[in-house]
């Protein structure tokens, strides 16, 4: 299969609009730019299909070093960032691997962010503005902790829509923007967005272990250990059997059914 990158928008105060061509992809995914004086922040989200519960959306920024071997070596440190590691998270098989891939990422970044936003947000706003909020709440996480100004700042986004991050100016008092990609698939390109959709996917599914070690019942009649939320025969026969639990979706899918019975 062959994996392109849409349109890509670098946003100004000008809001200009440019076209970029994709590098070749490798086996060992890494960054956008070598430039090592542009600070590239990797955003992706997970669960945004999901009948069930929250929307999370991670950011992650990934030291840029010397390269051998397809890790990140800093000279100052025996740290290392293993690009190795990094692939989409929907690619892992073994939770055992994705749990060491999140583990080597909080250990070895840069600095990273995950938010959420709930259901009942999701149907108050939607799931594209709620995923929207979630990843802006990431990206402010990090300029503020980082002091990041947008011109030395490149946000990559998986996708193919993102609303620009502004920033207020006290000097000029206006906003301005931050340069931003939206990359179709990054999350099989580039290791910070690779990286940032491995802590999404670990924090929503520690969510979703956690609401069911509290509920037991959630499991029972929807299955949600194994299909996370997402519409799967048994989750689905559940909501028929059982109607809609507080953490349902009542804006998706079979879920609108049975919204006026919570």
């Amino acid at each position: 299969m062959t994996t392109t990158v849409t349109e890509t928008q670098i946003v100004t105060e000008k809001d200009i609009s440019v076209t970029t061509t994709l590098k070749k992809p490798t086996s060992v995914l890494g960054h956008y730019s070598e430039d090592v004086n542009i600070i590239e922040i990797g955003v992706d989200e997970v669960g945004r299909g999901p009948l069930f519960g929250r929307v999370y959306a991670a950011a992650v920024i990934l030291p840029k070093h010397e390269h051998k071997d397809g890790c990140e070596h800093d000279s100052e440190s025996e740290n290392s960032f293993d690009h190795r590691l990094m692939k989409d998270s929907k690619k892992f098989t073994s939770a055992k691997k994705l749990k060491e891939a999140h583990d080597h990422i909080v250990a070895h970044c840069v600095d990273y962010s995950v938010c959420y936003e709930s259901e009942t947000t999701i149907d108050e706003i939607n799931i594209l503005q709620a995923t929207q909020k979630a990843m802006h709440k990431c990206i402010d996480d990090l300029i503020s902790r980082n002091s990041l100004n947008p011109e030395s700042t490149l946000l990559l986004i998986d996708g193919n829509y993102f609303r620009p991050h502004t920033l207020w100016d006290k000097e000029s008092q206006s906003f301005t923007c931050f340069s931003h990609e939206c990359v179709k698939g990054g999350d099989a390109l580039y290791s910070s967005i690779a990286a940032a959709s491995i802590l999404a996917k670990v924090r929503r599914d520690a969510y979703i272990n956690e609401i069911c070690d509290e509920h037991p019942e959630l499991d029972d009649r929807y299955s949600l250990r194994s299909n996370k939320g997402y519409g799967a025969k048994k989750h689905r026969e559940g909501i028929q059997e059982h109607g809609i639990s507080p953490w349902h979706r009542k804006s998706f899918g079979i879920c609108k059914e049975f919204a006026e019975t919570i």
